[in-house]
């Protein structure tokens, strides 16, 4: 199956005032992402991820390079990729003195929908997202969060085969961002759609995606399975002993996946490249060095970790 969306060598710079040089924001960016994927793009603000997205969605020229976007090119069949997928970006923005329902209306309509087929997925957005007591609320009357879960009940208004989602969960309430995370993974699953999620929050890149890739002052700096990002690094999963008496006379260096170790008075702390699958054999040849362990802590490689090996 052909990927959803390839990319080679693209570059987008932006004049930043009068007689100033242009400043790059994207440099030689090659992208593929797999199609029924969920692909994240991490990066700070001002990494250049909304400028990559605003190039996918067929929204700003490339100054160089090329892409597809199912298929099709992003210059010269933009009309065509229009119509199969959909955006929500970071901030949300539709007419001020439009409520909820008639904000969806509109949309459908730029979309070719009508009649009851239209009326019949506004009813089912709303209820998906919990909007039935603002639907009749104007935009400019509704917070910063019902605004955002707008934005993202809009972007399945016309079915689409690829999403993207520009930081979805910006300004959402701890548990409606996790709904709409929970409703994204459900999305995937049940209809196979591609999303592309560029996000900072590395916490929500975690529980969300398949594959990513780490962008940098416009550069694509690594990209992959987190597994195996972890892994080309050489991070993982941090154990850390606290023996009874002092540590058990081993050479923790060469016990099962052990990448790095240190032995401090009663205690030894481990790096192994995948606790849940190493930390029984550890402990079963410690037990029969007679080491006695009084507590046991773990915590595993998160993408806080990755982030920094990658961009510093």
């Amino acid at each position: 199956m052909p990927p959803a969306i390839e990319a080679q060598g693209l570059c987008k710079s932006f004049r930043t005032g009068f007689l100033k040089p242009r400043k790059p924001v994207l440099l030689e960016v090659a992208l593929e992402v797999p199609t029924g994927a969920i692909f994240g793009i991490l990066g700070p603000n001002g990494a250049g991820k909304t400028t990559l997205i605003s190039i996918l969605c067929t929204l700003l020229l490339p100054d160089a390079g090329w892409a597809r976007v199912l298929g099709r090119d992003v210059v010269r069949e933009a009309h065509a990729i229009r119509e199969r997928i959909n955006l929500a970006s970071s901030s949300a923005h539709f007419l001020w003195y439009l409520n909820v329902e008639e904000c969806l209306r509109f949309c459908g309509r730029l979309y070719g929908l009508g009649g009851r087929a239209l009326e019949n997925r506004i009813d089912e957005l709303v209820e998906l997202f919990d909007l039935r007591s603002h639907r009749r609320v104007k935009f400019e009357n509704l917070s910063t969060g019902l605004k955002q879960r707008l934005a993202l009940a809009k972007t399945l208004i016309n079915s689409p085969e690829l999403l993207f989602l520009d930081e979805p969960t910006t300004g959402l309430d701890p548990i409606m961002a996790q709904h709409i995370r929970e409703e994204i993974l459900r999305l995937n699953r049940e209809t196979g759609i591609t999303i592309l999620v560029t996000t900072h929050n590395l916490r929500e890149a975690e529980m969300l995606c398949d594959e990513v890739s780490f962008l940098k002052d416009g550069r694509l700096l690594a990209h992959g399975r987190i597994s195996e990002l972890q892994a080309r690094l050489g991070l993982g999963d941090h154990l850390s002993l606290e023996f009874k008496d002092r540590p058990a006379p081993l050479d923790y260096s060469r016990l099962p996946g052990v990448l790095r170790h240190q032995v401090e008075d009663s205690r030894v702390h481990l790096v192994v490249d995948r606790a849940e699958t190493r930390l029984a054999d550890i402990m079963a040849v410690i037990s029969r060095a007679s080491g006695e362990i009084r507590q046991v802590k773990l915590k595993e490689v998160d993408l806080e970790e990755l982030y920094r090996e990658i961009t510093h």
